[in-house]
């Protein structure tokens, strides 16, 4: 399937989301925050089929690195996620370099849904 990171600060949310992605085949790498997700994009010269990311985080958000990552890999695939009104009407100026916002909380088969349109994008 596909080789994906999920860039999230929250444990649950992100071993949630981790466990639910490799349970559907992917091939599943997780970073703890922005600055850790964007090292491992650059470590990969951004081989990854799809980064999934928290917005609100620590050291450096979602969107901060979505604009980095998207600078050095026009072609990465970016999908978003928050639980805040406010983050996602900031990621609306990304429109073009992520493929959407997953709202939280969110489903599993909402998660599966959206991370299956982004990679078919």
């Amino acid at each position: 399937m596909a080789k994906l990171l999920i860039v999230e600060d929250d444990d649950s949310v992100r071993t949630f989301t981790a466990r639910a992605l490799s349970a559907d085949g992917h091939a599943v790498e997780t970073a703890g925050d922005g600055l850790e997700g964007l090292e491992k994009i650059n470590a990969t010269s951004g081989g990854y089929d799809l980064v999934l990311s928290d917005i609100r985080m620590p050291a450096m958000d979602g969107i901060e690195m979505a604009r980095a990552a998207a600078g050095s890999f026009p072609s990465l695939r970016l999908l978003l996620m928050t639980g805040f009104a406010d983050q996602r009407e900031r990621a609306a100026e990304l429109e073009g370099t992520v493929s959407g916002v997953v709202n939280k909380p969110f489903t599993l088969s909402e998660l599966r849904k959206r991370v299956g349109e982004a990679l078919a994008a």
